[in-house]
């Protein structure tokens, strides 16, 4: 989806970080665009933000939690755009804290988010990007914690939702490419937002937590990161660019730090590295059986279409 000026994007978590980045960005572009955010305050400053650059832009509330709540806002995009081409899944909670602690209600507010959210947005609003036959896009927000767990204590729950989050945009890609709409899975490393007030969000039918007992520790986790790690983070403008240019390349994986890859390695080398050698070769009938899933064709597809546009890049040099 190469030409998105006049396209109509819907971007979850919108108001703020992030959200408001790709905003920005995709405004900047000759885009529309839709904001949604759960916190009024966050909707009132990135309008203000947005307003003064003169984009069509329109903003609601939404917990991306209420199924009820994210249908009304496809209808209101449509509603107030005629159209809606791209929907970004981007709103999250960064829940923090010990997984031998947790009780079902931290679960279920960081699947309820995390997860949840990606799916609601999946359900809500594909038919309508696939209702007027032109291109469209969906990207969600994972994070570097999708392709390989964060450690530091704490992350475990938020790792988790993560993890799901790139397997569901690996599995959507497939699914949607011979239908001619792109999707795309967006893990990004640090950057300078504001996610470390999430338990402001936390709702009151989520109370039950287990991590009361940390709360002081958890106080001076959030102004340590305030003050000292998240200010090194990148621009979330910046980020909102690179996103954009991930859609415009159709990129599976849009990734935007690249201090993180011996990550990345280390996690695949491990488990490449725990596959059985040897032993006897497979019985054929069970390679037969297994042959639909050895090799899963969207994997081999990006690979080949990445490292040939490189190769290209450089035989051009």
């Amino acid at each position: 989806m190469q030409d998105v000026e006049g396209k109509v994007a819907f971007i979850t978590g919108g108001g703020s970080g992030i959200g408001l980045g790709m905003a920005r960005a995709f405004s900047a572009a000759g885009m529309k665009v839709v904001i949604a955010n759960l916190r009024q305050d966050h909707i009132d400053q990135a309008m203000a933000v947005l307003g003064r650059s003169g984009a069509a832009v329109h903003a609601l509330r939404l917990d991306v939690a209420d199924r009820k709540a994210m249908a009304a806002a496809a209808e209101e995009t449509v509603r107030v755009f005629g159209k809606v081409h791209v929907l970004v899944n981007n709103a999250a909670v960064g829940l923090i804290g010990p997984m031998i602690d947790a009780r079902y209600d931290d679960w279920d507010w960081a699947l309820g988010v995390n997860i949840g959210g990606v799916v609601n947005g999946v359900v809500e609003f594909l038919p309508k990007i696939r209702a007027h036959g032109e291109p469209g896009h969906i990207v969600s927000t994972s994070s570097m914690a999708g392709l390989f767990a964060h450690g530091g204590g704490g992350a475990g729950i938020y790792n988790t939702t993560k993890y799901a989050v790139v397997g569901l945009m690996e599995s959507l890609r497939e699914e949607l490419e011979p239908l001619g709409i792109g999707a795309s899975v967006f893990c990004p490393g640090l950057v300078n937002t504001n996610i470390h007030e999430f338990e402001r969000l936390r709702p009151a039918r989520y109370a039950n937590t287990g991590y009361a007992i940390h709360a002081e520790a958890a106080a001076a986790r959030e102004q340590f990161m305030k003050a000292n790690i998240l200010p090194a983070g990148m621009d979330p403008l910046e980020v909102g660019e690179r996103v954009l240019r991930g859609i415009r390349n159709n990129d599976l994986y849009i990734l935007t730090h690249p201090e993180y890859e011996q990550g990345v390695r280390d996690r695949f080398e491990a488990i490449l590295a725990s596959f059985p050698r040897g032993e006897p070769p497979p019985p054929p009938e069970r390679v037969a059986a297994e042959s639909r899933v050895l090799r899963p064709q969207v994997f081999i597809q990006e690979r080949d279409r990445l490292l040939g546009g490189r190769s290209a890049a450089g035989k051009a040099k």
